[in-house]
């Protein structure tokens, strides 16, 4: 419940933002070209997010065909969707953040701000408490799956 606060106030906050950048901008330039500025940045947002998504694509495929755990371009591939999200929603504060996360860079340098700000917690310290007979060593059941015939075989030389 700790980040509800900080969920509201993104939702408030970065569309007050948006539009006070949108009126500053459009003072400025117009609005005509306002527009055309938040769809050229969209435009070029697309292209790059193509180009580092392809980048990140043969990385992966690369990490996995050499036997090494991909978690970090995993992560990448977060930050780019994430990126191209931002820049899909009209805005230059959006817009600003989405280059952030396509520029390899500071994507790198915000997945290891994220990882080192992570928090994990497991049931037990969320306020899970085991009731009576619960043992954690003992294995769950497997779930029965209707597609698997279990048997026996025997293979004859003929």
């Amino acid at each position: 419940m700790r980040g509800f606060p900080i969920m509201v106030a993104l939702f408030i906050g970065v569309p007050l933002i948006e539009i006070y950048l949108f009126i500053q901008v459009g003072g400025l330039i117009g609005a005509l070209p306002t527009v055309l500025l938040v769809i050229a940045t969209a435009l070029l947002g697309v292209s790059l997010l193509r180009a580092q998504g392809f980048n990140t694509m043969a990385k992966f495929q690369q990490e996995v065909a050499t036997g090494q755990l991909p978690a970090n371009t995993m992560l990448e591939g977060v930050a780019l969707i994430f990126g191209g999200a931002l820049l899909l929603t009209p805005g230059f504060l959006t817009d600003a953040i989405g280059f952030l996360c396509l520029i390899p860079f500071t994507r790198q340098t915000l997945i290891a701000w994220a990882i080192k700000n992570m928090a994990v917690t497991s049931s037990f310290s969320a306020g899970f408490r085991p009731g009576p007979g619960f043992n954690p060593q003992q294995r769950p059941p497997r779930p029965h799956d209707p597609n698997v015939i279990e048997g026996e075989f025997k293979k004859n030389d003929d």
